[in-house]
């Protein structure tokens, strides 16, 4: 860092991604959670040339035709949808619109590694509170808390999840604060708060195209939420970067929130094979938790989660390990192709034969 950096960030720890792979060597990637198929067809129409020669001109600041598109999806007013450039920036925007001015926030301590790192960059106090033994969170340590609430739900690494009704308890008995639930990976499994919407005005649900939708590269996300709450992000992003979503994020969002069979064909399979995937692994002796995401967190038995990442990534499989005491042993891998998960089984099953586990 330079001498310039202001003295506020220099302790600053930033959000650590999942590894990027360059050169010429090709992994099987399945640490970040990205969807194994490719965009909607209907993204790929949406892009003509045409559209591209107009990236000369600046993006509607609005993105109406993306909000109508999410509004008419989720069956709520165009008031009631943010679009913002993945949901890390809707999510940021959360943060610095409720936290900033003294009102701390309470997270699960295992969750979306981005929660602190938000926070402390905001300087907004924060509690980040353990998981039940299980991995589980428990509702009572949200539920009439007084501080503004985020839950992923599922949560992450874990993949586990809390029903609509608690999250509606935790909603209802914190009506002065914002109850944000991130649904980052709601679509291949767990049950979405948005039909409580009309019941909580200060609910606040972010979604993302990332996983569901195949659009990790776009760069999309969502909130939805009361016309009130959703004013207040936008107060943020116009004070901020009106721009927030190029023409093309606007296109491709728009095509792939409209083809919805072709959504529910793709997190369908994702479903399918992550149940396949979680029944080899226990057969080969693994604990792994009961996942609604499209990714499982999963410790092998005889063999550290430390050797099986390091002789994973040695056989070209790239999967996501976190070296903290109470999940240095697990890994989480994401779904991907059939293909490729055949591929994972294959050599973990071979990795652990050479371990004698």
């Amino acid at each position: 860092m330079s001498r310039f950096l202001s003295e506020r960030f220099r302790s600053a720890r930033p959000y650590v991604p999942g590894e990027q792979p360059q050169g010429g060597q090709r992994y099987i990637k399945l640490n970040t959670n990205e969807s194994p198929f490719p965009p909607s067809p209907r993204v790929t129409a949406a892009i003509t040339a045409e559209e591209v020669e107009k990236l000369r001109l600046y993006s509607d600041p609005d993105a109406r035709p993306l909000t109508a598109a999410i509004a008419r999806r989720y069956g709520v007013d165009g008031r009631q949808v943010f679009v913002g450039n993945g949901s890390d920036e809707v999510l940021a925007f959360a943060f610095l619109a409720f936290g900033s001015g003294g009102k701390a926030f309470r997270f699960p301590a295992l969750s979306y590694g981005f929660y602190p790192v938000f926070a402390r960059l905001f300087g907004v106090e924060f509690e980040a509170v353990p998981l039940r033994e299980d991995f589980t969170i428990d509702p009572a340590d949200y539920i009439g808390c007084g501080k503004n609430v985020v839950i992923a739900n599922p949560n992450a690494p874990t993949g586990l999840a809390l029903g609509r009704r608690t999250i509606g308890e935790i909603a209802r008995s914190n009506p002065d604060s914002v109850v944000l639930v991130d649904e980052a990976y709601v679509d291949f499994g767990g049950e979405s708060a948005v039909p409580l919407l009309g019941e909580h005005d200060n609910l606040l649900i972010v979604q993302t195209f990332s996983k569901s939708r195949s659009l990790a590269g776009m760069r999309v996300g969502f909130a939805l939420g009361s016309p009130g709450l959703i004013g207040d992000l936008q107060q943020m992003k116009f004070s901020f970067n009106p721009y927030n979503l190029d023409r093309l994020a606007i296109l491709a969002g728009t095509a792939a929130m409209e083809d919805e069979a072709y959504f529910c064909a793709c997190t369908e399979k994702v479903c399918a094979t992550r149940r396949r995937v979680t029944g080899a692994l226990r057969a080969l002796g693994f604990t792994v938790l009961e996942s609604k995401a499209n990714f499982v967190f999963a410790k092998p038995a005889g063999i550290s989660g430390e050797a099986l990442f390091t002789a994973l990534r040695a056989r070209g499989v790239l999967t996501r390990r976190w070296d903290e005491p109470l999940i240095r042993d697990y890994l989480r891998i994401s779904i991907g192709s059939d293909e490729e998960m055949d591929a994972f089984l294959q050599k973990t099953a071979e990795i652990l034969r050479e371990a004698g586990a």
